[in-house]
């Protein structure tokens, strides 16, 4: 256990844009940040070949590029990363108090402040060529990727509010959107709904699910469908697949702890990144369902650590 001497500032947990953002800003203002990165540094941008969207980047730069000039910058100014995974979280109850992370090392530390950006994953089908064409034409994000498929034709898997999002954003620059719902109708809202059928190139397959991709040197060339009432399979020629089943926040270690939504992303305060702990802060995808981009989990980032900042002038610290 830390003693008084050892009590931190703050603690980041999470090394996506949020966390790392966060730990910039942290560090400048001289509260010495501890970022504790998680397993899989960098966070879901280290799974993005190309990123043209985020500015500063004219000729774009590769998911995992960026993430390690991030790492660099938050480590000039004192950040102190730590490879690690949080396991177990115990959070003061009242303005002031100190609370206690421990990770799956067995090292236990005391904060006076958190900041959460432990980000959300998108849900896959769990189907082995997601795995192989990962990053040579399977996505999970239309608003990151789809730039690379315009005027080609692509296929997006799912029903609701989601993938008719990703499909009517992908009709726009795409030739053709096959949009693949494994039932005989969609769960997307009904004003999404008739914003669907307004687009003229996008083809429901109701009753079809993926069950492959062909391609070659592992980019995406066509894929495999089946009409799971009669078994016929079809191939969509086609050079991307979107999947669009939803995100689920990575926020399981909170549980019971923090105020969340029944999906699990934490609430935060209007206007800020402040949960309903004293001196916790949550930043990025894992209080974010809507806009989901680095861009704005940066942004969340630099709030989350002057709350923080502001925070611990207000309990003088």
């Amino acid at each position: 256990m830390s003693t008084d001497n050892n009590i931190l500032q703050t603690i980041i947990i999470g090394s996506g844009p949020a966390g790392f953002t966060a730990a910039i800003y942290a560090a400048r203002a001289e509260i010495h940040p501890v970022l504790i990165s998680g397993m899989e540094l960098g966070g879901q941008l280290t799974t993005t070949t190309e990123v043209e969207n985020f500015p500063g980047y004219p000729e774009g730069i590769t998911g995992p590029e960026m993430m390690l000039q991030l790492q660099k910058q938050a480590e000039k100014f004192g950040t102190k990363l730590i490879v690690d995974t949080v396991t177990e979280i115990v959070f003061g109850e009242n303005p002031g108090d100190i609370h206690q992370v421990i990770t799956s090392s067995g090292k236990e530390y005391q904060t006076r402040t958190v900041i959460i950006s432990t980000g959300a994953s998108a849900k896959y089908l769990g189907k082995d060529f997601e795995e192989k064409y990962k990053g040579g034409g399977v996505s999970a994000c239309a608003t990151c990727d789809g730039f690379f498929y315009r005027g080609k034709n692509v296929v997006v898997v799912g029903g609701g509010d989601t993938a008719v999002e990703e499909a009517t954003y992908l009709a726009k620059i795409c030739k053709r959107v096959y949009m693949v719902v494994r039932k005989d109708y969609l769960r997307a809202s009904k004003i999404m709904q008739e914003r669907l059928v307004q687009t003229s190139n996008i083809t429901l397959m109701y009753n079809h699910e993926v069950v492959d991709l062909k391609g070659e040197n592992n980019l995406v060339g066509g894929a495999v469908v089946v009409n799971n009432k009669t078994n016929e399979q079809t191939v969509l020629e086609v050079d991307g697949i979107f999947i669009a089943i939803g995100h689920q926040p990575n926020t399981k270690v909170f549980q019971g702890k923090i105020d969340m939504d029944e999906t699990g992303y934490i609430q935060v305060k209007p206007f800020s990144t402040e949960t309903n702990v004293p001196g916790v802060f949550a930043a990025g995808d894992v209080a974010d369902k809507h806009y989901r981009q680095a861009i704005t989990a940066a942004g969340s980032g630099c709030m989350a650590a002057l709350d923080a900042e502001k925070y611990l002038i207000l309990n003088n610290h």
